[in-house]
């Protein structure tokens, strides 16, 4: 009797036990997928399923539209590794597996489905999830309560995490996470196996893109979009330690600088940013963005932070009024008794104006980074829309990161159109002899 063994690294331990969800997320170069590729062939090889059936098992991603796409080809590459073939139960098609005892391993997209042909995965006691990061809500909500029907079915993910709002680190990083579920973290480091080769491309990385290692090889959240407008200087922040504990100086002008949203379920969202001008440094100390919201919510986040006395620092269509109730941003904040100022449009090329005015001051910020950091994954998104067919850039592209980074921009554009504050200008002084 031949036995297939099966090397495994020690941070994938806690997976080989039995769960009903099983997670593992982290950088590249960490083995997730081959973990979890050789974990379904060792349960197909062990599972007799029932009434001695094998085990139907499915690898998903969120959108796969051809094979070349889906997790078939490592796992046909696992297979002639192993050794395993027809005479073991192993036979390749097309498009599917057929595994021992009339198993049956498929490969599809999530979006794929709906509510009624997802029903086609019922008895399937396997489902590995490739590059979860994408996963959306509505396909998990499909997904789950399908698979789950069975004792001793199983949900596996694995992952390189993107943002901390993507669904599956919810899921598994929340607050709360599925009952009975294990989750481990996988690096570079944790993969004894990994080559020379893979080891160069890490070590390149970090010379060549280090505003991008700690996402792509560390398994951190992308704070900066690769080729983003602030990236270098939000990655200077960071090595510079100026992102950390920033007080507020109860002698200094706090301000509230503003990029206006509007009400409703698809209005463009409200951002503000809070702000003091201490000396030479720019003290970022909170950020705030609702969308859909009426201005009375704004205005109360304001007072309940403490900023009831901030200047609000407008842009230009602040003092624009209602075509039917004759109120613009700029009177009512007013009428709410706050201080208001409204920054003259600066006509054409405002956008560049901004985000080179943003790129000078950077050297001069500080951010408080508990209250800051939805603010600063804006400035670290915020990057140029292109014609990739021809090369041509479109300008800044404008998505849910470019409200926060209009209202930095005010900031920056107001800041130098501040006189020079004392601390700031050139010291006088006279020579005293006796």
């Amino acid at each position: 009797m031949s036995v297939l063994r099966i090397e495994t690294a020690e941070v994938f331990a806690p997976l080989l036990a039995p769960a009903p969800y099983k997670g593992a997320w982290g950088g590249r170069g960490s083995g997730k997928s081959h973990f979890f590729g050789e974990a379904l062939i060792e349960d197909c090889l062990s599972e007799p399923g029932d009434f001695g059936a094998g085990l139907r098992s499915v690898c998903i991603r969120e959108v796969q539209k051809d094979l070349a796409q889906s997790s078939k080809a490592l796992i046909e590459a696992k297979l002639s590794r192993f050794g395993l073939g027809e005479k073991d139960g192993f036979k390749v098609f097309r498009d599917v597996i057929q595994t021992p005892g009339d198993g049956l391993m498929i490969f599809k997209g999530m979006n794929d489905y709906t509510s009624e042909s997802v029903k086609s995965l019922e008895g399937f006691k396997r489902a590995w999830w490739e590059e979860a990061q994408t996963a959306t809500q509505h396909s998990l909500n499909l997904l789950r309560p399908t698979i789950m029907r069975i004792n001793g079915a199983q949900c596996w993910f694995s992952w390189n995490a993107r943002r901390k709002t993507d669904p599956v680190d919810v899921m598994f990083r929340g607050p709360e996470i599925p009952t009975g579920a294990v989750v481990v973290r996988a690096n570079w480091r944790d993969n004894p196996f990994r080559s020379e080769q893979l080891e160069q491309e890490r070590l390149d990385c970090l010379r060549m893109q280090p505003d991008q290692y700690d996402h792509i090889w560390e398994g951190g959240y992308i704070t900066l979009a690769a080729g983003a407008y602030f990236a270098r200087g939000l990655a200077d922040c960071r090595t510079q330690g100026r992102i950390g504990k920033v007080a507020a100086d109860p002698l200094m002008t706090l301000r509230a600088y503003w990029d206006i949203g509007g009400t409703g379920a698809k209005a463009d969202a409200c951002a503000i940013w809070i702000v003091q001008f201490v000396g030479k440094e720019v003290r970022i100390l909170d950020y705030y963005e609702a969308q859909g919201q009426p201005l009375a919510v704004h205005a109360t986040w304001l007072r309940d932070r403490g900023y009831g006395k901030a200047l609000c620092v407008l842009p230009h269509d602040g003092a624009t009024h209602d075509k039917v109730y004759q109120v613009s941003y700029e009177s009512a904040l007013r009428e709410a008794g706050f201080d208001t100022q409204v920054v003259p449009n600066m006509g054409a090329g405002a956008a560049n104006a901004r985000i080179e005015a943003v790129r000078r001051i950077f050297p001069a910020i500080w951010f408080n980074e508990d209250t800051t950091e939805g603010g600063r994954e804006a400035l670290g998104w915020y990057h140029e829309k292109k014609d990739e067919a021809r090369g041509i850039g479109l300008g800044p592209n404008h998505d849910w990161a470019s409200h926060g980074s209009d209202a930095f921009g005010l900031m920056a554009i107001d800041h130098a159109q501040q006189p020079a504050t004392l601390s700031s200008a050139p010291l006088k002084y006279k020579r005293l002899v006796r």
